[in-house]
């Protein structure tokens, strides 16, 4: 469903939407560059939404990372003897 809404947009871009629009309303071409700018906003978020979960779950996994190397060590170094 369509709505009509009023927006200012600065000449730059209004110059950019009329080069850009090849066949295309102008309203058209506009929607299309919201949905782009929409879609990788959500990408930037989920991006930062992972990042934090790695950062977390990297700094609660170390304890065991390295009780996990203490132990294969030793237990090579068992072998040597």
């Amino acid at each position: 469903m369509r709505h009509s809404r009023s927006f200012t947009i600065d000449g730059t871009t209004l110059d950019y939407i009329h080069r850009t629009r090849a066949h295309r309303s102008h309203s058209e071409r506009v929607n299309e560059l919201l949905r782009r700018a929409i879609q990788q906003e959500q990408y930037e978020a989920l991006e930062r939404e992972a990042a934090e979960f790695y950062r977390v779950a990297n700094k609660k996994g170390r304890a065991e990372t390295k009780a996990f190397a203490a132990a294969s060590k030793r237990a090579i170094t068992r072998g040597e003897d």
